[in-house]
């Protein structure tokens, strides 16, 4: 049989992409970066002056700038162009018109009245894609705002998350941010394959709020299947026990127990075989019903030792089972299981500038990553007004 090429390949997926990036904060930002670090050319215009409003989101500040905006915006040139002057816009209208893809998430309407539009756009470059990235879409939401933390509290993320008795809390992150960014990223990958059979762009729109429904999964479906509008359960899983924090002796522990037979072997590690077999544990829709004495149960057998032990005991056995980490604690361990979760970025002289979350998707045979550090505002100016203009 022949063996696969394990070389490096010579290119990077996306490599010959151009991408006009009029985006800002997170959502719009990330897609790009995804663009970027599979291979396109990503140029991001910025306002003079100020650029994308998270160079100033901080504190944390590294050496270089705003963490926030240095998390999403690598392997990019800066390119600060006055929309509202005429000169600038007529260099934005010519990336536009040079660009393969055009990522954008200004209030529905606003690129339009800049003579930015899809329409305008692809009538002079009918192969461009054309993204546009809002928080409630371009209907009746079209004046609506779109921050994370709204649609969190308005789309339903914030009514299942938190305690039971407390009120709803948002993510840890801008999670619903994050999940536009991952389907804009989607929807671009698969017009640009589109594309490339047919021969002709188009336009995405994708809105937070749809994102956010769209991954609320088991839970919108409880209610569109069955008229049940989930609640807060804290750590604890509507349809699955035990599947929620267990306290030991120091503190808490995860254990995920998605079938009867982990089930039966958690019950084994802690010295109660015959938990598993009683009537009101013996199935998962008996433990669900029956939690709060499951709980009880495993929890006074939990205390006798710290999580440390029971993780390494449960894991051994098979039972998934974790200590609520740090974010320090999660890389190390990501390094740890050989899955070099970071990259070094280097600046525009080769100088090591720092560490970032690599792009999570590994190749076979490997990529060699891009490392270019997220730009200065401005940076590129010259050279990109040089080549906009004609003059290079």
């Amino acid at each position: 049989m022949e063996q696969p090429d394990t070389s490096p390949p010579t290119r990077l997926p996306l490599e010959g992409i151009l991408v006009a990036d009029f985006s800002r904060v997170l959502a719009g930002p990330l897609a790009t970066m995804t663009l970027a670090d599979l291979g396109a050319r990503v140029i991001k215009v910025e306002r003079p002056g100020s650029g994308d409003d998270t160079r100033s989101w901080g504190p944390p500040f590294s050496a270089t700038g705003s963490t926030y905006f240095e998390s999403v915006n690598r392997n990019k040139e800066s390119l600060c162009l006055d929309l509202s002057g005429p000169a600038d816009r007529e260099l934005a209208r010519e990336l536009a018109l040079r660009a393969g893809v055009l990522v954008e998430n200004f209030k529905p309407g606003v690129m339009a009245r800049l003579g930015l539009g899809y329409e305008e756009l692809s009538a002079a470059n009918p192969s461009l894609v054309y993204a546009s990235i809002s928080g409630f879409g371009s209907a009746g939401g079209a004046g609506l705002p779109g921050y994370d933390f709204v649609v969190q509290a308005m789309g339903g993320l914030m009514s299942i998350t938190g305690a039971t008795d407390g009120e709803g809390m948002k993510a840890g992150v801008a999670l619903v941010d994050v999940l536009t960014a991952k389907d804009a990223t989607i929807g671009i990958l698969a017009a640009l394959h589109a594309r490339g059979v047919h021969g002709c762009g188009t336009r995405l729109e994708v809105n937070l709020l749809s994102s956010l429904q769209g991954a609320l999964a088991n839970q919108a479906q409880a209610f569109l299947g069955a008229g049940t509008v989930p609640a807060r359960l804290g750590n604890v899983h509507p349809s699955i026990a035990p599947y929620q924090l267990l306290r030991c002796a120091d503190g808490p522990l995860a254990v995920a127990c998605g079938n009867d037979s982990q089930f039966a072997a958690l019950c084994a590690v802690l010295g109660l075989p015959g938990l598993a077999a009683e009537p009101r544990f013996a199935g998962n829709p008996q433990r669900v019903r029956n939690r709060a004495e499951l709980v009880e149960v495993l929890e006074r057998t939990l205390a006798a030792a710290p999580a440390a032990h029971w993780q390494e005991r449960l894991t051994a056995a098979g039972v998934p089972a974790g200590r609520v980490a740090g974010i320090d604690e999660g890389l190390e361990f990501a390094e740890f299981l050989g899955l070099a979760p970071t990259i070094e970025v280097h600046d525009s002289s080769g100088a090591r500038v720092g560490r970032q979350v690599r792009h999570p998707v590994s190749w076979t045979p490997p990529l060699a990553p891009r490392t270019q550090a997220p730009p200065a505002l401005g940076e590129h100016d010259a050279p990109l007004r040089a080549w906009l203009s004609g003059r290079d």
